[in-house]
């Protein structure tokens, strides 16, 4: 890209306005791709932002493959959409198979397949070479809100639903699950890093751990003053980032022998509203960055030392329902209510 030159007298003119990191000057290139101006590249993206449209609903969750060359999305339209990552970033495979909205989606650890929740009261499991759905499993009795699978080891998939039940499931065992039972609707859950423990979040505000050689209520981490939408294990496994209808994410510190007070980090500048929706949240691979989805359209990341925000990023005009970091570029991807993917890429 031609670069002008760049006089004393316009450089004062630059230093004087100083305007904030996101107001960029926008040069249209291709159909899918806005260029900033004179802006240094950090990654292979076609473009530093990348637009991906298709579905025909809301987008309520987006993954990151594990290698980086796709992602994944999903939402109110019940379709899955795998895209490339680089190049056009166009849309490889298309996974039909729910009756309701799927409400979160997740890669496995070896990127070969996808565990999708829904509210249609399965949690599926599809094979992204084939496309096909490979098992649907059946128990809960409400929506699921949310699944995840273990990080090592025997693969396992945890859900929440609205059926106010944890469970776990094996899926080489047909129709085999654990059952926690909790009080309230659960709206986000995990595995922790050694998988002996499941951490649930609700409609109560707090977020519960759970024993899984016990099934039992380990401990619980109190603080958030309304739901938790989204809850996302660290890279290391040592902390758990909470994102919650009260406008902040939390960090807390989840190791065995963790002081009482687990609660290390309380970030704040992003809005949830009366849509209600399960906003999700996400850490960078190492750990240095986190970010979460927002309903007043930007997509926010903080550094999780300083606890400052980095970035606020325009661009979507609906409510931002989850974001995901890439496992080796510095970009982050967006999936929105209004019916758009975003990639950006970031400084490193």
């Amino acid at each position: 890209m031609a670069k002008r030159k760049t006089s004393e007298d316009d450089m004062s003119l630059v230093l004087a306005s100083k305007k904030p990191k996101t107001d960029v000057a926008l040069i249209s290139s291709r159909e899918k791709a806005v260029i900033p101006a004179g802006v240094d590249r950090t990654s292979n993206l076609m473009s530093p932002i990348m637009l991906m449209e298709g579905h025909q609903g809301e987008i309520f969750t987006v993954d990151f493959h594990p290698e980086g060359q796709y992602l994944a999305s999903a939402g109110f339209d019940r379709q899955i959409f795998l895209w490339n990552v680089y190049g056009e970033c166009e849309n490889i495979s298309l996974m039909l198979g729910h009756s309701g909205a799927i409400m979160e989606l997740h890669f496995s650890t070896d990127g070969n397949s996808i565990f999708t929740a829904s509210t249609d009261q399965t949690i599926g499991i599809w094979d992204i070479e084939s496309g096909t759905r490979l098992k649907r499993l059946k128990g809960h009795t409400s929506f699921v809100n949310s699944c995840q699978s273990t990080r090592r080891g025997v693969t396992q998939i945890v859900s929440g639903s609205d059926d106010c039940s944890v469970k776990v499931w094996d899926p080489r065992k047909k129709g085999q699950c654990v059952t926690l039972n909790n009080i309230y609707q659960v709206t986000a859950v995990t595995f922790n890093d050694t998988a002996e423990q499941v951490i649930s979040g609700g409609i109560d505000n707090d977020l519960k751990v759970w024993d899984l050689r016990k099934n039992a209520i380990l401990y619980e981490l109190k603080g958030h003053t309304d739901t938790v939408t989204g809850v996302s294990l660290s890279p290391d496994g040592s902390y758990l980032l909470s994102n919650a209808m009260d406008n902040s994410l939390r960090i807390w510190d989840i190791r065995p022998f963790a002081p009482q007070e687990r609660c290390v980090k309380i970030l704040a500048g992003h809005q949830h509203n009366f849509e209600k929706n399960l906003l999700r949240c996400s850490w960078s691979p190492d750990g240095s960055k986190v970010s979460a989805g927002s309903a007043d359209r930007y997509v926010y990341i903080w550094d999780t030392t300083s606890r400052r925000i980095l970035y606020k990023l325009p661009g979507h005009n609906g409510s931002v329902n989850d974001v995901d970091f890439h496992p080796k570029e510095p970009i982050i991807l967006s999936g929105s209510s209004d019916k758009q993917l975003f990639m950006g890429e970031i400084e490193q």
